[in-house]
Formats: C-alpha cells, sequence, structure tokens
C-alpha cells in the first residue's frame, strides 16, 4: 500500500491536482476499527484567484476563508444543507481546492450501507454529498484535518491515461461554467448524475 499524499503536495495548481488525483483512493478509518475505502472516478477544481464562480458570489465570505486553509487539510462547504468533501489546495490564505465528486466503492460495503442504505451499490458513493454519508465523514471530525490523517487519509493510485480521462465543465454553477475543470474516468459506473454547465465545444 503506498504511503499518503502529504499535505505539501497539495501547494500547487487545484486543476492539475484534480486531474491528478483520478484512481486515489480515499481511506476512512471508523473509531470500531474498520476500514472503508473508495477510488476517486471524479473530481472538480476551484480556483479563486482566476475563478468567476468565486466572484460571482459561489462562495460567500465564510466559505472562501475555509477554502483558503493551509494545503492538505480536509475541508467542507454545504450546499442545500449537505456538507462535501473538498481538500485546500495552493498557499494558505489562497481559496483553492479540488472537490471530491465520487467515488468506486472498495473496502467496507456493508459499513457504509449502514451509513447511508440504499438499493443499489451505483447510488451508493456516486455524488459528493453521498460520499460523505456513506463514509460517516462528520465535518466537526474532519474540518482541518490533513490528508495523511490516521481515520481519513488520500493515497496516491496509479494514474489515469489521458485516454481514460474525460473533461467537462463543473457541475452546478453559472458564472466560470465554460472552464474545463471537471475531470473523470472515461466509462466508470460509479459517477455522478450532475450534468455539466454547458457543453464545451473544445478543451484547451
Amino acid at each position: 500500500m503506498p504511503a499518503p499524499y502529504t499535505p505539501a503536495h497539495f501547494d500547487a495548481n487545484p486543476v492539475e491536482l484534480a486531474r491528478e488525483l483520478l484512481g486515489a483512493t480515499l481511506r476512512r478509518t471508523l473509531p470500531d476499527g474498520r476500514v472503508l475505502t473508495g477510488r476517486v472516478v471524479e473530481a472538480e477544481a476551484y480556483d479563486c484567484p482566476r475563478d468567476p464562480s468565486c466572484t460571482a458570489g459561489r462562495f460567500h465570505h465564510i466559505k472562501t476563508l475555509e477554502l483558503a486553509a493551509p494545503p492538505g487539510q480536509f475541508v467542507f462547504w454545504v450546499a442545500y444543507g449537505h456538507p462535501l468533501l473538498q481538500i485546500a489546495c495552493r498557499a494558505e490564505g489562497v481559496a483553492a481546492s479540488v472537490l471530491i465528486r465520487a467515488l468506486e466503492p472498495l473496502e467496507g460495503v456493508d459499513a457504509m450501507l449502514e451509513h447511508r442504505p440504499v438499493v443499489s451499490e451505483r447510488n451508493l458513493l456516486s455524488g459528493p454529498a453521498k460520499l460523505v454519508q456513506a463514509l460517516a465523514l462528520g465535518p466537526e471530525q474532519f474540518r482541518g484535518q490533513p490528508v495523511n490523517g490516521a481515520a481519513l487519509c488520500l493515497l496516491p493510485g496509479p494514474g489515469l491515461s489521458d485516454g481514460q480521462v474525460c473533461v467537462t465543465a463543473r457541475v452546478g454553477i453559472a458564472a466560470g461554467r465554460n472552464l474545463p475543470w471537471r475531470f473523470f474516468e472515461t466509462g466508470s459506473r460509479w459517477l455522478s448524475s450532475g450534468v455539466p454547465s454547458m457543453e464545451l465545444a473544445s478543451i484547451t
């Protein structure tokens, strides 16, 4: 098993990191010792220094302060009443992050189903709010924790080739909807059902 990412690794461009994290493993250890893992199959980047969605009110003041946490910390924002897991990027004081949008379940599916009872495993981790619930990721416990913590950590994967990755606009935004900052594994059955905010004619 590879060593977890270090916080320093996330002092970098969140767009590049979102692409890189496809294939990584999110590992959650419950208080009773059970281990839950999921493989990252979908991620989005947010980069306030050059992201119109930030100045358009996508992040209000409190959310902007949270995303300006030191790099490599888990942070959360609340959308429609649901906390969503992100990782702070760039230097402390700069609001930038990667949002984990979907995971492929690996270990501990029975425990995940206790937290999020669903009929189909397809719906277990296929969305940013779903995975927070299934992995029991309470913001009060994990906000500000490093990516190499004992109870929650992110481990590098083998990486995906360009042919294995699709790039689209992000989901559910108005300003900045033309930015190709959503990345997902081609053909994965575990993706979120989110629809990109616009169709992109080309990726540059």
